[in-house]
């Protein structure tokens, strides 16, 4: 196998709303997930717009990154990061969305933050809008189902890429946006923090709705790109996705459609826009079939054109399967967004994920073939159960394990010809879950004495997958024992 290329961007990812805290500290606004109740597994979490006395919302101190900034970051470097994938807060910069002047308070804050990391040799890697809307626009503009939040996220990115354009070489634009593309609700917690319909509980969930507000991130996406290569051409800008494979469940050629079918909605239709810089042709059908009309206006098609991303970025957690037989779909799991029919020859994770290594392989050849951009992997990792034993340590083999299978076919994606720059594992630090709002679904290197119920001291310790990936990075992903 290729050894990964001199420079590799080993690290870690986090979203500011499932770790900083401190939700109504220095002048920040409210977020949609500071209005988005705790849940599990099985309960959804709820929004409500009014809080209500008793409830846990985990947002709200989360693992309090915002007071622990600088231990954490120290942690992060003891294990060697090249970098560290976080979102900066909306609500911290622009406390409604609507204001016109930014909140220093904020700003000042990711200074401190940016300065700790390159202090510690790591990369800051930046989310720009990660689940992370102000609720004043949801109940201005009902999010980016109104075109109006364009303006409001221009005047939020350009303000943050003007301010630590000379910090930050890497920039994100939005966090996962094809779950755009994916029916949302009451019952989707993610589809509610994305700003969507489902943010507001009185308005209902249309697909017209979903699709109009990703058209609109589509040209926010592009004119911030767009923005940053007109004023500060040094600066990489990205994209980034959840990418799922949909497997044929069988030979039949209705699942080989199916898959297709799949695949293109979710997978290639807003990469397409943002690496190609047009709709592709095959949404048209699907548009006229589910009675979708999205407005586009006069110059956005040349906006979509001009501001097409400098690489790939993307989330990757499991594959799934489809079938056309609808009595095949009665053993349907759920994971990240998506969900199909049962892999028989997968084993699932705790929260019932399939892993699946392999898939991470296929997809890094499958989007190379059809984009040749620089990628990163910036989201993967195991949600599971942590036991502490009496003498604090936590022996996570398990999570080792699902690491190294999964770093194991990146190297063989690299072998076979991938470029690859970097790998940033989710969770890196435990933090809240943005699906169910648990502590328990833990992610991290490094231990949070926080839980379900809100209760904990926020002590960090290093678990046994801490060491490991620490000589991970140390031989540049070669010993992976």
């Amino acid at each position: 196998m290729a050894a990964f290329c001199d420079g590799f961007l080993w690290g870690g990812a986090t979203a500011a709303n499932q770790f900083e805290g401190a939700w109504d500290v220095d002048g920040k606004g409210t977020a949609i997930p500071d209005v988005l109740t705790g849940g599990t597994v099985s309960t959804p979490r709820r929004i409500t717009p009014e809080l209500e006395e008793g409830t846990l919302y985990p947002s709200h101190e989360a693992i309090d990154f915002y007071h622990h900034y600088e231990e954490d970051i120290a942690l992060f470097g003891e294990m060697g990061f090249k970098t560290f994938r976080m979102s900066i807060a909306w609500t911290r910069i622009f406390p409604t969305g609507l204001e016109t002047e930014p909140n220093e308070a904020g700003l000042a804050f990711y200074d401190k933050v940016f300065d700790c990391c390159l202090a510690h040799g790591i990369k800051p890697l930046v989310t720009i809008s990660h689940y992370e809307m102000p609720y004043g626009l949801v109940e201005a503009y009902n999010g980016w189902a109104g075109r109006e939040t364009i303006d409001c996220f221009m005047r939020y990115a350009t303000c943050v890429l003007d301010r630590f354009h000379d910090k930050v070489e890497y920039w994100l634009t939005f966090n996962e946006i094809n779950t755009g593309t994916r029916k949302m609700g009451a019952s989707s917690s993610l589809g509610c923090i994305r700003g969507f319909a489902g943010a507001r509980p009185d308005l209902p969930e249309q697909a017209q709705t979903r699709f109009q507000g990703l058209h609109h991130q589509f040209v926010a996406s592009a004119l911030i790109v767009k923005y940053a290569h007109e004023h500060y051409p040094e600066l990489k800008m990205g994209n980034m996705e959840i990418f799922s494979p949909f497997y044929p469940l069988t030979c039949n050629p209705d699942d080989i459609l199916l898959s297709q079918q799949e695949t293109r909605i979710f997978d290639w239709f807003c990469t397409d826009v943002q690496c190609r810089g047009y709709y592709p042709s095959y949404m048209r059908r699907y548009f006229a079939e589910n009675g979708i009309e999205v407005k586009m206006e006069p110059g956005d098609a040349e906006i979509l054109r001009e501001g097409t991303v400098d690489f790939y970025t993307f989330s990757y957690y499991m594959s799934n399967c489809v079938s056309a037989d609808p009595e095949k779909n009665a053993g349907n799991v759920s994971g990240n967004i998506v969900g199909g029919v049962k892999n028989p020859y997968l084993k699932a994770s705790d929260w019932g994920w399939q892993i699946d290594p392999k898939g991470l392989r296929w997809a890094l050849n499958e989007i190379w073939d059809r984009y040749q951009l620089p990628m990163m992997v910036v989201e993967n990792g195991l949600g599971a159960y942590d036991t502490v034993e009496e003498d604090g340590s936590i022996h996570d083999t398990y999570r080792i394990d699902y690491l190294r299978q999964h770093i194991e076919q990146m190297a063989e994606a690299v072998a076979d010809g991938v470029e690859l720059l970097g790998y940033t594992m989710w969770g890196c630090i435990d933090l809240v879950s943005a699906s169910t709002g648990e502590m328990a679904k833990r992610y991290g290197f490094i231990y949070v004495d926080k839980h379900d119920d809100g209760t904990g001291t926020l002590a960090r310790s290093r678990k046994d997958s801490f060491y490991w990936y620490q000589k991970v990075i140390a031989t540049n992903g070669e010993d992976l024992s």
